[in-house]
């Protein structure tokens, strides 16, 4: 709390300076150009896919595929074994971090983010009380790193060995126990492309052979944020990263950024060199996979997702494959791919009419994604068909039947 001299100090500047000017109002297609632009999808890039990694502060990774696919949107170029490769050569990693989801990370980021989060992962075992009863949380920590640090384990050989020195435990607690105090990497073959392989759990300081970094000041994540992500509100971040009380954070950096007004009065920090393109950019379609962070990077998510699609773009706690039109989500999409890899379908399900040209940029976009993303030799991109007005029907068409 400012003190009485400091508040004193303050009225008197107000006095001589006059009132604070007002902040420029940013609409929400400003705010979905901005993203977009900072996201990497107002045109592909060049950039390498560590260098792209790093910029997004990692993918969410809740299956093995969508990192792939999130780069394959946003790369010039891009080509799924660069991907799998970093991971192969440990350069980059799986493990939990923001929001206690799975995110692929360079190995900078597994071992300094993962630190910034470290408490938040222990206020989630909160939930898991009754089911802890009894447990010293800091002997849990020990028993699983000598045990996975011997070599790489999954979730159940690490709950049963837990179980032994607890046995009135409860399971699932354990294993969320082990999660939340340990930095645990999911270890290769396991999200390599093309490649299958058990979910198998080592520390980040044994899979990358250093110790991690003491937890940082969440500034420079801020402003890694915003760079990826702005312009955006406190609250934006830290429903991105699952922290709270970042306010210290922003009003310490508050010098540094420019300060803006969404259409509803919320205050939005920026780099001031940060791309805010005009309104009017144009934004080609692109698809995203499941749980894609630009759906997920802020409390008020419509600069992406429009107000009436919201309900449509999740099934449960599940997110949904999406597409943009004029970058905003459109419908959903799914990939359906032959045993054998000999023939591909990728079938796109409009919210509303598109016009023609809509159509035929999603196809080509669709045609991209199958070449890059898929060796079958057939492929193919299918429209379903809106539901006749007053019926029930629907059916797939080939675009521009």
């Amino acid at each position: 709390m400012a003190s009485q001299t400091q508040t004193q100090t303050q009225t008197q500047h107000r006095k001589q300076t006059g009132p604070a000017p007002a902040h420029r109002v940013l609409s929400i297609r400003a705010l979905n150009r901005a993203t977009l632009a900072r996201q990497l999808l107002l045109r592909r890039t060049a950039m390498s896919a560590k260098d792209a990694v790093g910029h997004l502060v990692g993918l969410q990774a809740q299956n093995t595929r969508p990192p792939y696919f999130q780069l394959a949107a946003r790369l010039d170029g891009f080509e799924p074994e660069e991907l799998s490769g970093l991971m192969a050569s440990r350069e980059v990693a799986r493990l939990v971090t923001l929001r206690s989801t799975l995110h692929t990370h360079t190995a900078d980021d597994c071992l300094t983010l993962r630190p910034l989060v470290q408490a938040a992962r222990e206020r989630e075992l909160g939930m898991f009380r009754e089911g802890l009863a009894g447990v010293d949380l800091a002997r849990l920590a020990a028993v699983t790193r000598e045990l996975v640090e011997e070599r790489p384990r999954t979730l159940k050989e690490i709950r049963e060995a837990l179980l032994r020195e607890w046995p009135d435990a409860e399971p699932l607690a354990v294993g969320v126990a082990a999660r939340c105090m340990l930095p645990l990497v999911q270890v290769t073959p396991r999200g390599l492309w093309g490649r299958s392989g058990r979910a198998a759990l080592t520390t980040a300081e044994q899979w990358f052979g250093r110790a991690s970094e003491p937890a940082p000041a969440p500034d420079a994540t801020v402003l890694r944020y915003l760079a990826a992500f702005g312009p955006a509100s406190v609250k934006d971040m830290q429903t991105w990263c699952g922290l709270t009380r970042l306010r210290a954070a922003f009003e310490r950096l508050r010098p540094r950024l420019l300060a803006f007004r969404d259409e509803h009065g919320t205050e939005l920090f920026d780099l001031p060199d940060a791309p805010r393109p005009e309104e009017d950019t144009p934004a080609p379609p692109r698809f995203l996979p499941e749980y894609d962070n630009l759906l997920l990077a802020h409390a008020d998510r419509t600069r992406v997702v429009p107000v009436e699609y919201k309900s449509r773009v999740w099934t449960g706690n599940r997110g949904l494959p999406t597409f943009l039109v004029d970058g905003f989500v459109a419908g959903l999409w799914r990939l359906e791919e032959e045993p054998r890899g000999s023939a591909a379908v990728l079938t796109v399900e409009p919210f509303t009419t598109l016009t023609r040209a809509q159509r035929a940029a999603l196809e080509r976009e669709g045609e991209y994604v199958l070449a890059t993303m898929t060796p079958a030799t057939v492929r193919d991109v299918r429209f379903v068909a809106l539901p006749a007005q007053g019926g029930a029907g629907g059916g797939e068409g080939r675009v521009g039947a």
